[in-house]
């Protein structure tokens, strides 16, 4: 038992180790009462990631679309970076950056934060569902209890990152800057690895 509740933190860690920058960039920037929305979006994020990764393990079902297809996601954090450095020189209110992530379509910010983790999430199922493979039932159900355990972890460690005056004072200064390039950088990054640059010129050429 011991055993199995370890190895699923290691696991857990492996993967979710990539959304700490974006959490942390998320928690400097909110407002009163938004801290909920960023624990909600990660935690509905890694249920259906878990959730999918356990069906196809357990020959349920083959969910998992084709890595490309997934990296199709990246395309809403390329989206939030744009739209935040065009209308982020149109405001003056600092405050306003925020506003921009639960603003049109995605009017929830949890939403936002959701379909964020689910764009990151192609190295998770590459992981997941091997992991899932090997464990029985009892092991399955103890990993998954870890598995959500560690999702506070991260987030609470992400938001005690932002609250250091350090982070937040340098976050706040450069806003401007290292919110769009972030997220465009992400939703490059996710669409360069998923495969689906090519995927999408084999299309057109």
């Amino acid at each position: 038992m011991i055993t199995t509740i370890l190895t699923a933190a290691a696991v857990y860690v492996a993967t979710g180790i990539d959304y700490l920058v974006i959490l942390i960039l998320l928690f400097s920037q909110i407002k009163k009462g938004q801290a909920k929305h960023i624990w909600i979006g990660q935690y509905i994020g890694t249920a259906i990631i878990i959730g999918a990764s356990l069906l196809v393990a357990l020959g349920v079902a083959n969910l998992i679309p084709q890595q490309w297809v997934i990296g199709l996601l990246g395309l809403l954090p390329l989206y939030l970076g744009v739209k935040i450095w065009i209308k982020g020189e149109e405001d003056e209110d600092e405050s306003s950056i925020l506003s921009l992530f639960s603003s049109g379509k995605f009017n929830q910010l949890f939403l936002t934060v959701t379909f964020i983790v689910l764009a990151s999430s192609a190295d998770d199922f590459s992981i997941y569902i091997p992991y899932f493979t090997a464990l029985n039932m009892i092991e399955i159900i103890v990993a998954i209890i870890v598995f959500f355990i560690m999702v506070g972890v991260l987030c609470y460690v992400s938001y005690r990152l932002a609250s250091i005056d350090l982070v937040s004072e340098k976050i706040e200064k450069y806003e401007r800057w290292i919110v769009p390039i972030v997220f465009i950088g992400l939703g490059i990054y996710i669409m360069f690895e998923n495969g689906t640059f090519n995927a999408l010129l084999s299309f057109l050429l």
